[in-house]
């Protein structure tokens, strides 16, 4: 069964492809108006969602689909000891295709194998945004024309930042791309994704100086600091505001520099550069729900199709430490494992490392 649960699931062809019909159904939405009639999407959103969740009816509903949901845990059946495997089977009973977010990272993975549907990740905890992306790219090829050749700083939260995470994925598969990754040393990217970087080629520079990167960049990725994946309240309080972005600081910037923001901001970006032009964000709101109706086509017109074999293997001697990962939660769950580019085994579901 064909799911999205990493940005890496798509290739490039298929993103340009998503792209294309995206933009197809900007320019003429009645064409695809009842291009889901009789179908129905399940939104599960364990974590709240305003965005994602809102993007993704309203893009079924325009394809002339219709919706069914469960907003929290408390709404559903988890909270009963159900497992994330039994849900999805349930689920796939009643609807032709699944959205869920969930706070554990792997979660969409492990509904993804049980599920008899298709399952799109709208979050898994601090770990990917593959949707997100979507919208992500689509803004850039509008707003620069390009996705190739591009300066990327990204600021913030790059530790729990699961839309960094998956635009680091995606943009390293595009030609001249370097990444400038802005962050406290507490909230650095996690090395699996720096070793990935360092073993493809890909230049990065890593930074706590917001002001020294921006006159290099062609594209800022701003990102708020995360209450919720904080364990220690006291170092989120101290980590918050870290990084503010106004009108005056962008002055140094490209007059062609985007910002970009996968929201909701707290204040890292101050409202007083909302009426820069430059400001992108909003738009790539509005990109989001026309790259989730075309995946939404996509993945109901290849349902039937095998999900791409992983090269994973599974081990009963290794098990994951990860306390927000899904395998230290659910029942029954099957640990998996791979080796990454440098020979080291890491969990399937988290990409956290594993002792041997």
């Amino acid at each position: 069964m064909r799911s999205l649960i990493n940005i890496t699931d798509l290739s490039v062809e298929e993103l340009y492809a998503l792209m294309d019909k995206a933009l197809d159904i900007i320019q003429s939405p009645s064409s695809y108006s009842g291009s889901c009639r009789g179908k129905k999407i399940a939104t599960l959103f364990f974590e709240p969602s305003t965005r994602t969740r809102l993007s993704f009816e309203a893009a079924m509903l325009e394809l002339g689909g219709s919706v069914i949901s469960v907003s929290g845990a408390g709404g559903s059946s988890v909270t009963k000891g159900e497992t994330l495997a039994d849900t999805a089977k349930v689920v796939s009973c009643y609807a032709d295709i699944i959205a869920v977010r969930h706070p554990l990272a792997g979660s969409a993975r492990e509904m993804s194998k049980a599920a008899g549907i298709p399952v799109i990740n709208a979050g898994d905890g601090g770990h990917y945004h593959p949707t997100q992306t979507l919208a992500d790219l689509l803004t850039i090829y509008r707003e620069k024309g390009r996705l190739t050749g591009l300066t990327i700083g990204i600021c913030g939260d790059l530790l729990y930042g699961r839309t960094v995470h998956s635009l680091i994925d995606a943009m390293s598969r595009y030609e001249g791309t370097r990444f400038v990754l802005i962050a406290p040393s507490e909230l650095r990217v996690p090395d699996h994704i720096t070793e990935k970087l360092s073993t493809l080629g890909i230049p990065f520079e890593e930074t706590t100086d917001l002001e020294e990167a921006l006159p290099s960049l062609d594209m800022l990725y701003m990102t708020r600091i995360q209450r919720e994946r904080f364990e220690n309240p006291q170092t989120y309080e101290r980590l918050a505001g870290c990084y503010v972005l106004d009108s005056r600081k962008m002055r140094s910037a490209r007059k062609d520099c985007i910002v970009l923001h996968p929201l909701p901001r707290v204040d890292e970006i101050s409202t007083d550069f909302d009426s820069d032009p430059r400001a992108a964000y909003f738009r790539q709101a509005q990109n989001g729900k026309f790259m989730r109706e075309a995946l939404i086509l996509k993945l109901l017109a290849e349902a039937s199709l095998p999900a791409p074999e992983e090269n994973v293997y599974s081990d009963p001697r290794f098990k994951c430490t990860n306390k927000k990962c899904v395998c230290a939660h659910e029942r029954g769950i099957v640990h998996e494992v791979y080796y990454d580019t440098k020979g080291a085994l890491r969990c399937a579901y988290c990409d956290e490392l594993i002792e041997e």
